[in-house]
């Protein structure tokens, strides 16, 4: 006996993933129109007959005759049974596999039994808005300038207060099963089921496939009542994984890679009533990875399009941080953030479609918005603060999962950050300087500019070597104070390690500055003068107390820690290169994680 799989699993799995992305793995593809062509899979050709159409969610081989969806090509071209492409695609859409167990038919048969329910709710309560006992609702739909057609395909509703539907639905459900669709909670004191959405208008939240399975609510009245509620999650509705609209929105694709991401159901609907229909909404809660991955099945480019309010501001640089890891060179993401005081709804209404249009025109990467958001937070002037930046720069860079992109996003931080070494005097002139070596015309403070213009012999590695040493000279009672993370770091100058571990013998031993001092300047006495050329921090750290300089030498040692991982990184690259060692590639991905960790 053949096992039929529901139809919804079948149509879910056919939305989520483009036939073009299935087909694309063994056939090479070229866009011509809204088409894909190439050479037949059936049949040996010179001349591509081959055709893909997202849109209508088929593929056809003129050659050969073979037509079909996404289930037909693997069967076709793998020799598979339907069961076994029902199994690859679902894992690949990312979706649990059918098993077809008693749990599975009777889960089935919930759904729709839930999915009656909540339809027969809809259409009620759709009916009521237009009832002339309810023209207040109504009326504010209008002022809120949504025309009869639009509210009649979202199907929007409004739910009288102290309404009898309760009533209506047990007559043809069980309590069970109106249970389960969390439209209703009981009153402990009078026993009696009250509907959650009172007194609200009603935004039908709909799947991938159409069916509604959840509403969101909106207070229109004066109230102390929350201005939004949405359905309770139920087994058929989980907020982070349910996009308001994408339904609707998804029948664009063929046309955009984007696709506007706003924050309420009343943005949506005003955005897509002046006529921009790829908007849609996260279903009342902040966005997910989950939602960020369906949304990228169908649109490359979404656009984030928040308020730009303060709270719309923090929203958007919450997401931002929150998908930055996921972006590849495929799925991207942008933002388009409000003037103030606006929101989409506000701004689609006062200026139209083409001034909308025009401001999403001017989108941002999601590189460049974190970039812009964290830059205006800081003090230029102030060193500690663009350390700490390029450290949250840098921390947010190793958590991309794609580590080419990783590299590239990293190397185009790093050299914007070059840029923002303090300046004095409004001098505008920045100077570049290699990896680890030869700082070239590098843009200072005044104050330092001789001294650096003596230094370009030494490593960036050496410079930093210089400077933990300028305080271990100068600061003995902070550099106990870290003592044991100063003995862990190697340094790579042989003369600069021997320095070191002169200072901290002498620190171990009890000696005070004095000694420590003759010590040194016995044994290091040419060594001492070009720390003292060349440590440029001396001039930081003049006006400093005491708590700002072990501040400093924290950031030191945890630099140096970094060079030297890069550099060791570097040369195991170098060497894998020419022969691949298991154990200069454990070592390798060992110092990686270390710097991903730091």
């Amino acid at each position: 006996m053949t096992m039929k799989y529901p139809k919804e699993y079948l149509d879910e799995i056919k939305l989520r993933l483009k036939v073009s992305s299935v087909v694309g793995k063994s056939v090479q593809l070229k866009k011509r129109g809204k088409e894909f062509i190439g050479l037949s899979p059936f049949k040996n050709e010179k001349s591509p007959s081959f055709t893909v159409n997202d849109e209508k969610e088929f593929y056809h081989c003129f050659s050969s005759g073979e037509h079909g969806n996404i289930f037909d090509f693997l069967m076709k071209t793998q020799s598979i049974g339907f069961g076994e492409a029902v199994k690859v695609l679902a894992a690949e859409a990312g979706m649990q596999p059918y098993r077809f167990s008693n749990f599975d038919k009777k889960k089935d048969l919930r759904f729709q039994t839930y999915k009656s329910i909540i339809k027969d709710y809809k259409d009620y309560f759709h009916k009521e808005l237009f009832n002339s006992n309810n023209q207040d609702a109504f009326d504010y739909l209008k002022q809120r300038s949504l025309k009869k057609d639009i509210i009649e395909e979202f199907k929007l509703g409004y739910v009288p207060w102290k309404n009898n539907f309760y009533e209506v639905l047990i007559k043809k459900y069980s309590k069970e099963d109106i249970d389960l669709t969390g439209l209703f909670y009981k009153n402990e004191k009078s026993g009696k089921y009250i509907d959650r959405f009172n007194s609200r208008i009603i935004f039908p939240i709909n799947n991938l496939t159409g069916d509604t399975i959840a509403f969101g609510g909106r207070i229109f009245k004066g109230s102390n009542l929350a201005k939004y509620i949405n359905s309770p999650e139920t087994e058929f509705y989980k907020k982070g994984n349910v996009i308001f609209n994408l339904d609707k929105a998804k029948a664009c694709r063929s046309n955009t890679n984007d696709v506007i991401v706003v924050e309420g159901y009343m943005d949506v609907v005003s955005v897509y009533s002046a006529g921009i229909k790829n908007v849609i909404a996260n279903s009342g809660t902040a966005l997910t990875e989950r939602q960020i991955d369906i949304i990228w099945k169908f649109f490359s480019n979404p656009i984030i399009c928040l308020d730009g309010d303060q709270s719309g501001q923090n929203a958007a640089i919450r997401i931002a941080e929150k998908l930055f890891p996921l972006i590849n060179e495929k799925d991207k993401v942008y933002f388009s953030i409000m003037p103030d005081g606006n929101d989409p709804d506000d701004f689609v209404k006062k200026n139209g479609k083409e001034k909308f249009l025009s401001l999403l025109s001017k989108k941002v990467a999601i590189q460049t918005f974190i970039w812009d958001h964290h830059l205006r937070k800081i003090d230029r002037n102030n060193p500690y603060e663009i350390s700490k930046f390029e450290k949250q720069i840098k921390k947010l860079c190793y958590a991309i999962k794609d580590e080419i992109l990783k590299k590239y996003v990293m190397e185009n931080f790093l050299d914007q950050i070059k840029k923002l070494t303090p300046i004095q005097n409004n001098k505008d002139k920045y100077y570049r300087f290699q990896k680890y070596k030869d700082y070239k015309n590098l843009h200072i403070l005044s104050e330092t500019r001789n001294l650096h213009e003596k230094k370009n012999r030494f490593s960036k590695i050496q410079i930093k070597e210089f400077s933990i040493l300028y305080i271990m000279l100068n600061y003995l009672d902070i550099t106990s104070k870290r003592i044991e993370e100063i003995s862990e770091i190697q340094f790579l100058s042989e003369n600069n390690e021997k320095l070191k571990k002169l200072i901290i013998e002498g620190i171990l031993g009890g000696d005070d500055q004095s000694v420590i001092n003759k010590k040194t300047s016995d044994e290091f006495q040419e060594l001492i003068k070009e720390v003292k050329e060349n440590a440029s921090i001396q001039i930081i750290l003049k006006a400093k107390n005491d708590e700002s300089i072990l501040e400093f030498l924290n950031e030191l040692i945890a630099e140096l820690k970094e060079l030297n991982n890069l550099k060791k990184i570097e040369s195991l690259e170098k060497k894998l290169i020419n022969n691949l060692d298991e154990n200069s590639y454990s070592e390798l991905i060992k110092l990686k994680s270390q710097i991903n960790r730091d």
